[in-house]
């Protein structure tokens, strides 16, 4: 899309205040977004250190950036800011951490750490640690309303509320002392500094003159607030967002923050695009009919020059198996037929368990699939473990690392102990693996405790001497027989057969380690270098599995559909308690559901397909299945229904029959 319409057009042009532009579904946002940021350097003269852009996926950001830089020429780019909410909220901690209170350095939680640490609190305080999931959803949700501890402990309102306030206290506490931070802390902390601290906050100001902010509608209460204050002063910001593509409301997500711009910025100008350049004139006829069934503040109608196109088709299946086989086929089919390629194809679902069935299928078929949202290799939980190990023996700095590996296995070592150790390592202003053997810490710490530390430390320190003068990757073997770490998983896996394939994993890291050792033309490289080299390929790699659009039908949750497009799209299990979910019945947020469902049929640009099981299998039992109400809202005119004639099974079988041995026919051409 080289040219701009007129709404977008008047989108990049307009700088005189506060723009909310209203993009719908395939019009161009991103464009309209990287012409607006070469547009303010270009002709308004503002310098690109100054402007910061801001989205939600690293990938959403790199491509952004990317596409940008081809806009710009020479160094007009230089010091520009495009990142996501997150890795602003880091840069403003790194730079201000002193204000905050943490030595520079400091860790960053991921979901494993949160739930040990909560756990280990909960052991202590309680005696028990059921409901772990239930406290780290309440504390998440807490900070992301800006609700610290303190006010937490006021607000509780029953017991359940009050036990998790107190672990919040704990949580929050023992963060502190170990010099680090979660998650949601990277947009709370910058948010509080910015309202304790007005000269910090006015230095930002002065280094954020023009802001931009992609997906708004996604945003929860403390991602409005740390733009709002950022802005307040110029009202120079464009957001971009779509009311109608809002599906992250568990996660704290508020389309209402969109609506509430407005009262915040009075002279705040709208503009909408409606055309459409991804979908058929049908396609957008159906989400548009689904859609207007939620209640809007703002109204707009998709439009497309792509044509009419195909009718959408809904297929009513016997069962689950059936609708797995029958998507199977239709796209085996379509790919002899047309060779059309099989990334062309895309199978989207409302939850993850309804995709194993579809990859049996598919595999039975030998057709290719991609399946997104998977674990990665280094997002495993005995894979972080060791490579944190390694990571310690790189760097004894690496507070991160040291907390994570200090009790796994078990050494009876509690977050109490590591509080401690973490204050007198923060006065002494050094890492908490040199603090476990200064003198002074058996003033703050019973001796038992310092026993375990220092032994941990003389452990970590032969190995580490081990690794220098003898076989690195032998030393590291042993490691892991020394710590017993098999008995550990083992201990902690659902079977025999997980904890099989869990150790699997740490043969293959360290096989992966000596691989890079070995490969080392020069035969310079030390265990240090091999274990940075992983730790940066694990980054590397984990971005390129995102980005490769190898060939495969991509198979995909709906939500993490959000932004893309595929020329042909099944959405299967279009049931009651499916789709919409069954828990959503029951708390009554069917908008977000319709949304979901909007979303999907907004992801195909010629080809949409339903489907949906009459009977499924569900805890042994087989059910009966109502089609989803979503199906009742889409205009009848251009839908064609297939498979509701109940046929014979004879007739069925044979027909069967016959497209298998029409595939048949199309392999031997």
């Amino acid at each position: 899309m080289s040219r701009l319409n007129p709404r977008q057009q008047e989108a990049v042009h307009f700088v005189g205040g506060p723009l909310l532009v209203l993009a719908g579904a395939g019009s161009g946002k991103t464009s309209v977004i990287t012409r607006k940021i070469a547009y303010l350097i270009q002709q308004c003269g503002i310098r690109a250190q100054y402007i910061v852009a801001v989205t939600f996926t690293n990938k959403a950001a790199r491509e952004m950036k990317a596409r940008v830089s081809t806009l710009l020429r020479g160094g007009e780019g230089k010091g520009l800011t495009v990142s996501t909410f997150h890795n602003l909220g880091l840069n403003i901690i790194r730079k201000e951490h002193r204000h905050l209170g943490y030595k520079p350095g400091f860790s960053i939680f991921d979901e494993g750490d949160i739930k040990a640490l909560v756990s280990d609190i909960m052991q202590k305080e309680y005696a028990g640690d059921d409901g772990v999931a239930e406290v780290m959803q309440q504390i998440g949700s807490w900070k992301n309303d800006l609700i610290l501890p303190e006010e937490a402990l006021e607000k509780a309102r029953n017991p359940r509320e009050q036990t998790a306030a107190v672990v919040y206290l704990h949580y929050q506490r023992t963060l502190k002392a170990y010099n680090a931070v979660d998650f949601d802390d990277l947009i709370l902390q910058p948010v509080k500094l910015f309202q304790n601290h007005p000269e910090v906050l006015e230095k930002w100001r002065h280094k954020v003159r023009y802001m931009l902010v992609d997906e708004y509608q996604d945003t929860n209460a403390s991602q409005y607030l740390l733009v709002k204050l950022l802005v307040q002063d110029r009202a120079q910001f464009t957001v971009v967002g779509d009311d109608d593509q809002s599906i992250y409301a568990w996660r704290g997500a508020r389309p209402e923050n969109l609506m509430q711009l407005k009262d915040d910025f009075p002279s705040l100008k709208v503009v909408m695009l409606e055309q459409n350049y991804r979908s058929t004139s049908r396609i957008l006829k159906c989400a548009n009919v689904l859609i207007a069934n939620n209640p809007h503040v703002f109204e707009k109608q998709l439009w497309s020059e792509m044509g009419h196109g195909d009718a959408i088709r809904v297929i009513r299946c016997r069962n689950e198996e059936a609708e797995a086989e029958r998507i199977a086929l239709e796209i085996l089919t379509e790919h002899l037929k047309t060779d059309r390629p099989y990334s062309d194809f895309a199978i989207l679902y409302r939850g993850n368990h309804q995709a194993k069935l579809m990859e049996l299928k598919l595999q039975h078929h030998q057709i290719p699939y991609r399946l997104s949202g998977g674990t990665s290799f280094f997002s495993r939980q005995e894979v972080k473990d060791l490579m944190s190990y390694f990571r310690l023996l790189v760097n004894p700095d690496d507070d991160n690392a040291f907390l994570r590996v200090i009790n796994v296995p078990r050494r009876e070592i509690g977050s109490s102990t590591l509080e401690k150790l973490g204050n007198y390592a923060g006065e002494r202003h050094i890492s908490l693996y040199a603090a476990c053997d200064e003198m002074g810490l058996a003033e703050r710490l019973d001796g038992r405790f310092v026993e375990r530390l220092q032994r941990f430390k003389r452990y970590m320190d032969k190995l580490r001497q081990e690794c220098a003068q003898n076989d690195p990757i032998a030393a590291l073997r042993s490691m892991v027989m020394d710590i017993d770490y098999e008995n550990w998983v083992r201990q902690n896996s659902s079977s025999d057969k997980a904890a099989d394939f869990r150790m699997g994993n740490v043969w293959f890291l360290i096989d992966a380690l000596k691989n890079t050792l070995e490969k080392d033309e020069e035969g310079g490289m030390t265990i240090e270098e091999a274990i940075a080299k992983l730790v940066l390929r694990d980054m590397l790699e984990r971005q390129q599995e995102e980005e490769e659009g190898a060939e495969g039908v991509q198979m995909m949750t709906l939500h993490a559909s959000k932004g893309l497009e595929f020329p042909s799209v099944y959405i299967m299990g279009m049931e009651e308690e499916i789709l919409p979910h069954r828990s959503s019945i029951e708390a009554d947020t069917i908008e977000e559901e319709r949304r979901l469902a909007y979303v999907g049929i907004t992801r195909a640009r010629q080809r949409l397909a339903f489907t949906y099981a009459a009977k499924r299998k569900q805890y042994g039992e087989i059910i009966e299945c109502m089609p989803s109400r979503f199906l009742d809202e889409l205009p009848p005119d251009d839908l064609e229904w297939e498979g509701q004639e109940e046929a014979p099974v004879e007739v069925k079988a044979a027909r069967g029959n016959d497209a298998l041995a029409g595939i048949k026919a199309l392999l031997k051409r």
